[in-house]
């Protein structure tokens, strides 16, 4: 099957960041990866053209397209399949609750400029310990580009430029796994950088079991908005006391010089811990 020929029929439109998967063999993989099984309802997000819906409408038992831009819905319609139902629709503006009744799997090919506000409408934020959306889905697919897969997948022993605030969101309310990098080529229009597919399999509960969510977020926020001061002086720009940060850190024998990306997620989680408690 050509993909290259039919998508380049298409007018892409740039504002919408639309690169269509072409390469078959990816596609196919996408949908093992997905495990899609015949009682599956499959929300994908940002279908374009329909190379990949095709292949998931005859795996599962229902298929959610929801596209933004009404040309592409028209090509979507061709495929005439009894379950697909296509939403005109911003992802950002749609619940995911409300599509169906029982848990949904996602599968994505995402523009690229929206990853990370995308990612957060999915899971919800740190703090968000009841999201209507997090709790409707099961599994995430998504394609994404690779430097944001990397941080996604990132730990306090990566390169610091890829370990940070998306990190931990992501792997705070799921289990995260690069399944394939995947060339630029791959794409009509080619992109300027390659991408990877990603696996998220959503957590019931959160990573770290904690005392105040909110108190948390606000921590990590300090932590890793300015990357090129240590931790100490992150702390006090984000309103932290100065005896506050002193004695959160000498109870967990952390150096005040230490930077927010050398922290685990685990030792954020001790460390929000400590300062609350050194606030009352």
């Amino acid at each position: 099957m050509n993909y290259y020929e039919r998508a380049k029929y298409f007018k892409t439109k740039k504002r919408l960041g639309q690169n269509f998967l072409i390469n078959g063999e990816v596609i196919q993989n996408i949908i093992e990866y997905a495990n899609i099984q015949p009682e599956d309802t499959v929300v994908e997000i940002g279908p374009g053209v329909g190379f990949v819906t095709e292949q998931l409408v005859k795996h599962a038992k229902e298929v959610i397209a929801i596209e933004l831009d009404e040309e592409a819905i028209k090509e979507l319609e061709k495929l005439g399949s009894e379950n697909l139902k296509i939403i005109h629709k911003d992802i950002l503006k749609t619940d995911i609750s409300e599509l169906s009744e029982g848990k949904v799997k996602i599968v994505a090919n995402i523009p690229y400029y929206i990853t990370s506000p995308i990612i957060a409408h999915l899971l919800g934020e740190i703090d968000d310990l009841n999201n209507k959306n997090r709790n409707s889905i099961s599994d995430i697919l998504l394609m994404v580009q690779e430097e944001v897969a990397r941080r996604m997948v990132a730990n306090e022993n990566s390169p610091s430029k890829q370990y940070g605030l998306l990190t931990i969101l992501s792997q705070f309310w799921a289990d995260v796994e690069i399944k394939e990098l995947v060339g630029r080529k791959s794409f009509f229009p080619a992109p300027k950088v390659n991408s990877a597919l990603v696996s998220l399999k959503v957590r019931e509960k959160p990573l770290l079991e904690l005392s105040d969510y909110t108190h948390f977020r606000k921590t990590i926020k300090a932590a890793f908005s300015q990357r090129r001061k240590n931790i100490k002086n992150c702390l006090l720009s984000g309103g932290f006391s100065k005896e506050q940060i002193q004695t959160a850190m000498q109870n967990l024998n952390l150096n005040e010089n230490v930077r927010g990306e050398k922290l685990s997620i685990e030792m954020f989680g001790k460390l929000s811990e400590e300062l609350l408690s050194c606030r009352k």
